[in-house]
């Protein structure tokens, strides 16, 4: 069995390439069987997509590439805590574990802010796991951010 630091350190990955092209450095990825079906960093500006984020965008391979609307029995591992929208999506995708690393305090919604899957509305709610190296995630995070400043 994989330990918690390897789907993690693939997500950092994919966080430092989408830093390195100038997106917000978060990355994610989806496994299934202890496999990576997809994996992407946040491509918002590449896409000119506001709904590009990390977590969407391998929603989207993921589901694609399986067949399916629903991706029961997968993973998702990201480097920051899913916003409402990321929560909404993991949330129909039928996630079965959510693992994340750095705490969002300010645009969070799983353990931050309205707290989604607590949430009357919400239908389907995955194991969660927060605080997954999630210094080396708010690392990537706040460099990024002291260097547009």
């Amino acid at each position: 069995m994989r330990s918690f630091a390897d789907p993690m350190r693939a997500a950092l990955d994919e966080a430092r390439a989408a830093g390195e092209a100038g997106e917000v450095p978060v990355g994610a990825l989806v496994l299934r069987d202890g496999e990576i079906v997809a994996r992407s960093g946040n491509r918002m500006r590449r896409d000119a997509d506001p709904t590009a984020h990390a977590e969407m965008v391998v929603l989207r391979e993921a589901a694609g590439l399986l067949g399916a609307d629903r991706l029961d029995g997968c993973d998702l591992w990201v480097t920051l805590e899913p916003c409402a929208m990321c929560a909404g999506a993991i949330a129909l995708a039928r996630i079965r574990r959510l693992y994340y690393g750095a705490a969002d305090p300010k645009g969070g919604a799983v353990d931050s802010g309205v707290r989604f899957f607590a949430s009357s509305i919400c239908h389907h709610r995955p194991e969660v796991y927060g605080g997954i190296n999630e210094s080396a995630g708010g690392t990537l995070l706040r460099g990024f951010f002291a260097a547009r400043r």
